[in-house]
Formats: C-alpha cells, sequence, structure tokens
C-alpha cells in the first residue's frame, strides 16, 4: 500500500486518463480487475465553466470506482481554479490532476494546453498552487518529459509542481514532438523520481507484467500507468498485480475476450444512449478481438449494425461456435 496525499492506494498498477476509453463503464471492467488507481479521461476546463453537458455527463462516476483522479487540462489559471471546485463538489474525487502532458495538436497546439505548458515553468507553478489551495482532496501533476528533445526539463518542472504542493507526479518517458511513437525514456522517470520527495507513477512501455517490475526496478517509482496496454485487454490490469505479488498469471481464453466484449456491451447501454454505445463498443470489439480466429467477419458485422440486441447475439452466435470446435 502506498499514499498519495491521505488517499490510500492498495497495489502499485495505474490505470491512464484515455481520452474516449476511461468512462465507467471500462473503469469498472478494470477496477474488478483489481486496479489500483483510476484516472478518469480528462475535462477540459473551460466546458466546464461553461457547464457544457457532455463535458459535465464526463464526471460521471460510482463509488466502486474508487480511489479515481479526475484529470482536467487548460491554459487559464482562473479556469482551473473554478473547474477544479466544480469537479470537486459536484463529482467527489479522491484526486484531482491537472494535464501538462497531452501531445495531441487541438490540445498543445491551438489550446496552449497539455503539455504545451510545460514550456513555461513560471505558468506550471501558477496554476498548480491556485489548484492546490481551491480545493481540499489532493492534487497531482501529469507531465512529459519535454517539449521535444532539445527541451527536456521534466525534473525541473517536476520540482517546481512539488514547491507548488503538488502531491505526486506521474511522468510520461515521451517528448511532446513524440507524442505515442518512439521509445519512453525511462531514465528521465528514474531522474525524477531521484529529485523530488512526493511519489512518481511512471508511464511509457509498460506493456506486460515483466515490464511493469522492469520499470519500478529500474526507477525506483512508487507506482506504473499502464495505457494502450490495457485496450482489450484489461486482464493486464489484473496480472500485473499478481506478477508484482509474486503470484503465478495466466492469460484470458477466446470466451473470456468475447465475455467481456458482452459485458462492456452492457455496461456501455447502462452508461450512455443506445446510438452512443454501440459507436463506442465497435472500437472495443476490434480490440478485444485483435488476432481471434474467425473475427475479422465478426467485427465488420458488427461494425454496420445500429442494435445492442443485435450485437449481443452476434457475439453469443460467436461464442457458441467457438465453444464448439472445441469439442469436435
Amino acid at each position: 500500500m502506498w499514499k498519495i496525499g491521505n488517499v490510500e492506494i492498495d497495489n502499485r498498477v495505474v490505470l491512464a486518463p484515455m481520452a474516449g476509453i476511461c468512462n465507467s463503464a471500462y473503469r469498472k471492467i478494470v477496477k474488478e480487475m483489481g486496479c489500483g488507481l483510476i484516472y478518469a479521461e480528462m475535462v477540459s476546463d473551460k466546458a466546464i465553466c461553461y457547464d457544457n453537458k457532455k463535458t459535465i455527463d464526463m464526471l460521471y462516476m460510482e463509488d466502486v470506482e474508487r480511489p479515481i483522479t479526475q484529470q482536467i487540462f487548460g491554459s487559464d489559471v482562473d479556469s482551473f481554479v473554478y473547474s477544479a471546485k466544480y469537479i470537486e463538489k459536484e463529482m467527489r474525487p479522491d484526486i484531482i490532476d491537472i494535464n501538462m502532458g497531452c501531445p495531441v495538436p487541438k490540445v498543445a497546439l491551438r489550446a496552449q494546453a497539455g503539455s504545451a505548458l510545460l514550456k513555461d515553468p513560471s505558468k506550471v507553478k501558477e496554476i498548480v498552487s491556485a489548484v492546490v489551495k481551491a480545493v481540499k482532496c489532493p492534487v497531482t501533476v501529469k507531465i512529459r518529459s519535454g517539449w521535444d528533445n532539445n527541451h527536456i526539463n521534466a525534473v525541473h518542472i517536476a520540482r517546481v509542481c512539488e514547491e507548488a504542493g503538488a502531491s505526486a507526479i506521474c511522468i510520461h518517458g515521451r517528448t511532446r514532438s513524440q507524442g505515442y511513437s518512439g521509445k519512453a525514456d525511462w531514465d528521465i522517470i528514474r531522474d525524477v523520481k531521484n529529485n523530488v520527495k512526493i511519489p512518481v507513477i511512471g508511464n511509457g512501455d509498460v506493456t506486460s507484467p515483466e515490464k511493469a517490475k522492469e520499470m519500478l526496478d529500474y526507477t525506483g517509482c512508487d507506482a506504473i500507468m499502464i495505457g494502450r496496454a490495457a485496450l482489450g485487454n484489461p486482464w493486464i490490469i489484473r496480472n500485473t498485480v499478481l506478477y508484482l505479488e509474486g503470484k503465478p498469471y495466466t492469460q484470458p481464453t477466446t470466451i473470456d475476450k468475447i465475455d467481456m466484449c458482452i459485458r462492456h456491451l452492457k455496461l456501455l447501454n447502462e452508461l450512455k444512449t443506445e446510438r452512443q454505445a454501440v459507436l463506442e463498443i465497435r472500437s472495443h470489439v476490434g480490440w478485444y478481438l485483435k488476432n481471434v480466429k474467425g473475427s475479422n467477419e465478426i467485427k465488420n458485422k458488427i461494425y454496420k449494425m445500429t442494435s445492442i440486441y443485435d450485437i449481443l447475439q452476434v457475439l453469443e452466435k460467436f461464442k457458441e461456435e467457438i465453444n464448439e470446435e472445441r469439442y469436435l
């Protein structure tokens, strides 16, 4: 067990705040897999200030998902403060995280938010200090190694955040210019850990339980964050928890994957409109059934469907066919 501020966290596995993915339905699945700390997908501070319904709806969560971190992105101090206060009052997350790592152009370039903030340490300090003073829950910051290879300043930014009152730092070992390509630099994660006293979460290239342990051992970080490797594979969360506890683990069967598709769709149906649930599950079906024999035809059928009932029927039939093959 470790802590961020006064928040106790059972294990060292953390779910990344993936946009368009980490809603309550997906978070419940990951929590059932034993995830120690869950990040909800980031929300715009301006959208909260403008009372945007779509953004407000994204704040929905249930107590079973705790401990949970709600992430905010933006570039304006006053908007950050307003949105942080609103989130704390209406959502009651355990932790609020400030996004200073998002590399996508519409955030980092157009809005000058996310990783663009790394270029202005004084503004980083101003934002973090203001949010820390505005809310009672712990405030954390998610950063990258730097803007590009010529501007690697994660250690300095981490120190600034710590001085401003942040309770933890999450560091993705890639620059903004790398996006999600190339290799994550674990040396910078280790350097950040060695230069601050607050907890550090390492992020980048944790693609297996073994890689998780390798990062922990190499960097000395307090926890590891898993993002894209969990798409279609929430079992990586369970297996990483087990592996770090010195216990054996098993990989999911094809039937497990189909059953998870079904469960995920039913959870989405409880959370969203039928149209929204159908559109969202299409991507997840592609991830869950990746490399599964005979799945291409199933995926193509589902991509054209507009009914939850029809999708469930296709998945159930696919499961029956696989079970029949196993006993031939």
